[in-house]
């Protein structure tokens, strides 16, 4: 067979392939969310005359197109195992792994970023806490990528210059060291966040640093079902499973929690949404703009206000022995000018734990 006939019928073969998946994506449904990666996925982008001119159409066209392109997800895992295998890229879709933990890389260091969080936090202080009687405190969540860079060669900003900037900005606080009582074991494999089973010390550390004893008996429940966390699927590539367990004691049955973004009570366990698509939102329903926790067996009148992330989700329940009250303000979804409304910030104890996840993108606070 000559060459001219073959270069033909490669032709005709690639063409016909490119001509099927392109009827197959036409005939197709565009898909509004990706459960595999936890993301919305890009819809067909309006058509409108400045749009189109400005160029804006084609860039958002072409995002749609590569979301919405027919067997995805089998392309994505294609393109990830050739990645890993053939080429040894040590990130597959900007997610890494080290000894089976997964996690995306927070770099570089963002001083502008820090500086919009810290801030958001002295606007909270200049209105509400200086002056008052209230204790306030500051504590920093390393996230994950520090102790995966302990672990293996993997890109990481320099956390004590990240603290350091950080500490000098918040002077006005009482700083709690947490940090050297967590490991890379103490977070889930594929997730971003720490296993409450694992952070009863770091409770106890945080409690100590404010006067509190919150030393309790647990029982650990685990769940019946493996749990695949946020960077599951992030990463193409099969990885191990975790287990999500939670903490029970006896006084947690007893506690009113109020969910005031939507005016109701939750449980400190949502089992329900631990069948959803993040089951870490079992953890106080998730990441809510206020909430209340009050404990009517709490052995002190003590109460504190708790500026938090996602990682407090877990972590709250665990502080309840020591305090009558808590209260979860998540100002990333509540403008802080509204929080007379809720608190009135007297003789409280006031705790700013935050990830640098989320002080590394501190823009994302009001």
């Amino acid at each position: 067979m000559s060459s001219k006939i073959k270069n033909g019928m490669v032709v005709i073969l690639t063409s016909g392939i490119l001509l099927g998946i392109s009827i197959f994506g036409i005939l197709l449904k565009d898909e509004t969310f990706s459960y595999a990666e936890r993301r919305l996925l890009k819809q067909f982008p309006g058509k409108e005359i400045n749009s189109v001119l400005s160029g804006k159409f084609m860039n958002e066209f072409e995002e749609y197109a590569l979301d919405q392109f027919p067997l995805r997800e089998p392309f994505r895992k294609l393109k990830a195992y050739t990645s890993a295998s053939v080429l040894h890229q040590r990130d597959q879709s900007g997610i890494y792994n080290v000894d089976g933990y997964l996690s995306k890389m927070e770099y570089p260091m963002n001083t502008d970023s820090i500086d919009k969080a810290t801030s958001a936090f002295r606007k909270i202080y200049d209105r509400y806490l200086k002056g008052s009687d209230t204790k306030v405190y500051f504590s920093v969540i390393f996230d994950k990528n520090y102790y995966m860079a302990k672990k293996g060669s993997v890109l990481s900003m320099d956390y004590d210059a990240f603290l350091k900037y950080l500490r000098e900005k918040t002077t006005y606080m009482t700083y709690i060291d947490i940090q050297n009582e967590l490991d890379l074991e103490d977070f889930y494999k594929s997730d971003p966040h720490w296993r409450q089973e694992s952070i009863v010390d770091v409770a106890e550390k945080l409690a100590s640093g404010m006067g509190s004893d919150i030393s309790a008996a647990y029982e650990a429940v685990t769940l019946d079902k493996p749990f695949y966390g946020a960077y599951s699927g992030q990463s193409p590539l099969f990885h191990e499973s975790d287990q999500l367990r939670y903490l029970e004691h006896k006084e947690f049955q007893e506690c009113i929690v109020t969910d005031h973004q939507n005016n109701r009570i939750i449980p400190v366990y949502d089992l329900e949404m631990a069948e959803g698509r993040d089951p870490y939102e079992m953890f106080l329903s998730g990441s809510l703009s206020l909430i209340t926790i009050e404990n009517p067996n709490a052995q002190t009148d003590k109460e504190l206000v708790l500026f938090r992330d996602s990682f407090s989700s877990s972590l709250a329940p665990l502080l309840m022995k020591g305090y009558s009250k808590i209260t979860m303000v998540d100002i990333r979804y509540i403008q802080s000018d509204m929080l007379s409304s809720w608190i009135d910030f007297k003789n409280q104890d006031v705790l700013f734990l935050y990830s640098t996840l989320v002080l590394n993108h501190g823009e994302t606070l009001k």
